[in-house]
């Protein structure tokens, strides 16, 4: 089966920067699922996937807009320390995440002090040219409930 529309998509993947550095990965572990064509996966990662069946491997760069965006100027915000999740003690360049009225955030703490922090709500990785290695595990047609939900179900996928 092909990856479109409406299929579940189990991938392994590996992403590095643009000097080849490995970001994030999940080889050796359990796959990523997610239902194409819901808007689940970065357009390009998705664009790239497209088409591609069980078992296919393949590698992919990216520009910033087809993943994570361009950085973008005036996103840096003073907030209070102890609204930044994930360590005890912050330093400067530190990946926090904080909570928004859209959700859960990853900002970068760019200064701390005793009880405020300036952080950068650009995503950390926003502006950098990325390769996504991929490797299919598997695809298969999305159920219903996958379909009205927007996201698939199961391993890898979402819990409810």
């Amino acid at each position: 089966m092909q990856i479109a529309d409406n299929t579940v998509v189990q991938l392994h993947y590996t992403l590095k920067d643009e000097q080849g550095q490995v970001l994030e990965s999940n080889e050796g572990r359990s796959p990523l699922a997610y239902l194409h064509g819901h808007n689940n996966m970065m357009p390009g990662v998705e664009q790239a996937l497209a088409g591609k069946a069980e078992g296919d491997r393949f590698s992919v760069t990216l520009a910033p807009a087809e993943t994570y965006g361009e950085r973008q100027e005036g996103m840096i915000q003073r907030i209070p320390v102890k609204h930044l999740e994930g360590a005890k003690r912050w330093q400067p360049g530190m990946v926090a995440v904080v909570q928004t009225d859209k959700g859960h955030r990853q900002v970068t703490v760019v200064k701390v002090g005793k009880f405020m922090a300036e952080v950068d709500f650009n995503h950390p990785l926003a502006g950098l040219t990325l390769t996504f290695e991929l490797g299919v595990a598997s695809v298969r047609a999305a159920t219903e409930e996958e379909i009205a939900h927007g996201h698939a179900h199961g391993e890898g996928g979402h819990h409810h």
